[in-house]
């Protein structure tokens, strides 16, 4: 029997509260961990979602998911496919105090219409775990911050933090748009990286032998 005779493909739709991120490679957003009524489940992302989802959805939040439902009938399987992730409609109610709550869908992108309504930019990755905090990964990103503005390349290099990267007693961690991942970077090693990895006029400028660069960076690893 064929995979498509075997396979039941269906849509879904569910609300349950995020638990968290699914991570592969120690850094690729893969899926989420959504707690229903029915038990904990793995959602996995459409790609236009998992390029601009943003990390900083907190725990807890109700969410309404709807996708494509995939049911192996030989071995029962289900795997699920998110196409849209929202806010269900119990976050958008009032607040204490009467102040209603409309700021929940700012989190993570609701449809694929919205993420392809943005031109695609850049992206370096820092770890925001706590381990990668306390050793300096916030003054990581504003460091990058102010070096992307005094090149002119705020508009087009975006910066994310993301979940852990599984390389905690090294960090802070951070991962460049050509994949290049360091490891324990300093806030003034910040415009070397820059220097190696960008023009001062464009990205798409970027210089052809970075991988020969020798930089003053304690370890970086090529994912």
């Amino acid at each position: 029997m064929s995979n498509s005779h075997s396979n039941e493909i269906s849509e879904f739709c569910l609300e349950g509260r995020f638990l968290d991120f699914v991570i592969k490679d120690g850094y690729k957003l893969k899926g989420l961990l959504i707690a229903t009524s029915e038990g904990e489940c793995y959602v996995k992302l459409a790609k236009h979602l998992r390029v601009a989802f943003d990390w900083r959805l907190p725990p807890g939040t109700w969410l309404q998911v709807i996708g494509e439902k995939k049911h192996d009938r030989k071995t029962g399987e289900v795997k699920l496919k998110a196409q849209q992730v929202m806010a269900a409609r119990r976050e958008l109610g009032t607040a204490e105090g009467g102040e209603k709550q409309t700021n929940r869908e700012n989190f993570f992108v609701s449809s694929s219409t919205n993420a392809k309504a943005k031109p695609a930019k850049a992206t370096i990755l820092v770890c925001q775990k706590s381990d990668c905090m306390k050793r300096g990964a916030n003054g990581i990103c504003q460091a990058l911050q102010g070096a992307l503005r005094d090149r002119g390349l705020a508009d087009q290099v975006t910066i994310k933090a993301t979940g852990c990267m599984k390389n905690c007693k090294a960090g802070p961690n951070v991962v460049m748009p050509d994949k290049t991942r360091y490891s324990r970077i300093q806030a003034t090693q910040v415009p070397a990286l820059m220097e190696k990895h960008f023009t001062d006029s464009s990205v798409s400028q970027k210089k052809k032998n970075v991988t020969e660069v020798t930089m003053p960076i304690a370890s970086t690893v090529t994912v």
